[in-house]
């Protein structure tokens, strides 16, 4: 392990954070809400603290290795979140405390969507871009964007890339250079946004409301302008348009790149994960619109039907909007919806959940194990698209989910200590591990009920979700510190 590297890295990362302080200072000019002073300080102290951790080993040249990839990564989310909260700590409006901020930060920056505010309608619209911005990018990973620069300065970014890309197999590339690979997203990821912004736009949202839900929307976030959320708008074309697009990015982005590269669709299909990601999606769907349609919940069934749809692509794809209430709905479709929150969505999308290829596989080696009952000196072999899976990865994912269950357990109790009832306990780590948002029960509409401590167990639930479990919990391993 090498700490100058680390630390030298660390300043880097935030040298180039403190540069996201700035377009809320544009936007708190243009709308004179006055929140450019605490942007500005903002700006001030990350980029002061950057330059104080890169300074004394600037000239240090040593390659990262895997020990230090992890770290880097955890150390960064985790600084990440601390220094994200100043805004929300300098501010007249919101008035937060330390807790409070840096929940809402890390919320952010993990893409959960989880928040203890509330009458968003009536904050400063620098806090509320602010907020946006923060889901955007942590949706594809700052650190993603940060390897494409971190050649340039000498520094390798293969052993960052690993930590931080979502998934089981992490050592697919998009293209030969890893710096190309991050590009390659990033490009995606902002075109994406942009389209949706036009549509969003054209559909009847204001521009500064078209461009703040592209964020989240993208990022797969759920962050809103509005405390009714996309149900604010009341337009059906909205919410068709927030579905597809929602849709659109819980599919791995690698996917996207093959079909920008080479100009057509058909591998799309051809995608095992993509198809199951999709049976998920309708199977739900189909769930919750029959049990609104025959508990007669809405006089119009179309209504019934299209927040149906949408609550189901919101939840099953980590995103987190809603149209609707659906805690108060029939028990059965909140059950389902955060069921499917498990799943999530692809694996190399900006979702969150243990992501579609994980539970496929599992389902795979759960009928393959049923087989051997009948034929136990068979030989029989996992496929995807008719391609052997390796035994090690069958592993992984086993042991990944292991390890998930363990955690989401311990963590659940520690939530039930703090005095939250049981229902709100239990969705409330499922919607902060699986970095959904909106919970059931007391953290239906937003957290601000619950204890400080409550808040400070959840914000390492994120962590752990945001970034696979194994990235963060392999540091508190004897076997990482040992030489």
């Amino acid at each position: 392990m090498h700490p100058a590297i680390i630390l030298r890295v660390l300043g880097v990362l935030l040298m180039i954070y403190s540069t996201t302080m700035l377009p809320p200072v544009a936007v708190a000019l243009y709308y004179h809400d006055g929140g450019h002073v605490q942007f500005l300080t903002a700006f001030g102290i990350t980029l002061i603290s950057g330059l104080i951790c890169w300074l004394p080993v600037h000239s240090r040249r040593d390659e990262l290795r895997v020990k230090d990839g992890f770290l880097v990564v955890v150390l960064f989310w985790t600084v990440l979140g601390l220094y994200g909260a100043i805004p929300f700590l300098l501010g007249d409006e919101p008035n937060m405390g330390v807790a409070d901020a840096v929940f809402e930060s890390i919320s952010g920056l993990t893409t959960t969507g989880a928040t203890v505010l509330q009458h968003l309608d009536g904050l400063p619209k620098s806090i509320l871009y602010y907020r946006q911005q923060l889901q955007w990018l942590g949706g594809m990973g700052i650190i993603v964007l940060a390897v494409a620069i971190l050649p340039m300065l000498g520094i390798g970014g293969m052993q960052l890339y690993r930590a931080e890309t979502p998934g089981p197999m992490k050592d697919h590339k998009l293209t030969p250079r890893i710096a190309e690979t991050a590009k390659a997203l990033w490009t995606l990821y902002v075109c994406l946004t942009f389209v949706c912004a036009i549509t969003y736009w054209i559909l009847g949202m204001g521009i500064f409301d078209a461009v703040t839900h592209s964020f989240s929307t993208i990022a797969i976030g759920g962050f809103s302008t509005h405390d009714d959320s996309i149900g604010y708008f009341n337009n059906p074309a909205i919410e068709v348009a927030t579905i597809i697009f929602m849709a659109i990015a819980g599919i791995n982005f690698g996917l996207h790149f093959l079909a920008w590269r080479r100009k057509e669709l058909t591998h799309y299909w051809a995608d095992p994960e993509l198809r199951f990601y999709f049976q998920v999606l309708i199977g739900i769907s189909a769930i919750a619109c029959a049990v609104l349609y025959f508990n007669g919940t809405y006089e119009n069934p179309w209504d019934g039907m299209r927040h149906a749809i949408f609550q189901t692509v919101s939840i099953a794809t980590t995103t987190g909007y809603s149209v609707a209430d659906s805690s108060q709905w029939h028990p059965l479709i909140p059950t389902a919806l955060l069921m499917g929150s498990f799943i999530g969505a692809c694996a190399g999308s900006t979702g969150g959940g243990m992501k579609a290829i994980r539970m496929l596989l599992m389902f795979k080696q759960g009928l393959r194990e049923m087989r051997r009952l009948m034929h136990p000196n068979a030989i029989m072999v996992i496929k995807l698209n008719n391609k052997a899976v390796p035994d090690r990865v069958i592993e992984a994912v086993w042991g990944f989910f292991g390890i998930y269950l363990m955690a989401f357990c311990v963590l659940f109790l520690a939530i039930l200590a703090t005095g939250i009832d049981f229902v709100s306990a239990f969705s409330a780590v499922a919607a902060c591990m699986n970095n959904l948002g909106p919970g059931l029960g007391e953290v239906a509409l937003n957290y601000s009920s619950i204890s400080d401590t409550a808040k400070w167990i959840l914000c390492f639930t994120m962590l752990l979700g945001r970034l696979e479990i194994f990235t963060l919990l392999i540091l508190f391993t004897p076997m990482f510190w040992r030489h």
